[in-house]
């Protein structure tokens, strides 16, 4: 068995292709977002809803890098407290 260290150097761990929220709302809400493309696909001409979908397609990047983002600033946080803990004085 891999070490938690080898695997995510190796990129076996990717938690965002694991992560399903649990909140009860997100099923519930990705239907309705799906509901709602597919009136929007069917209200629009095939050029406006490409555009539409071109739309998207950027805010779930912009959406992806600050996920990275707050997951990067929050593994140096976590990082920087064990730091903290273990390099302070035993009372």
């Amino acid at each position: 068995m891999r070490s938690f260290l080898e695997s995510l150097y190796y990129d076996y761990i990717i938690p965002e292709q694991q992560l399903i929220p649990k909140d009860p709302q997100y099923r519930q809400l990705s239907r309705e977002l799906s509901e709602a493309t597919m009136v929007w696909k069917e209200k629009l001409s095939s050029e406006d809803f490409a555009e539409l979908e071109a739309l998207i397609d950027l805010q779930q990047q912009i959406q992806g890098m600050e996920m990275a983002a707050a997951f990067a600033r929050g593994f140096r946080l976590g990082a920087g407290l064990m730091i903290e803990v273990f390099s302070r004085d035993r009372a």
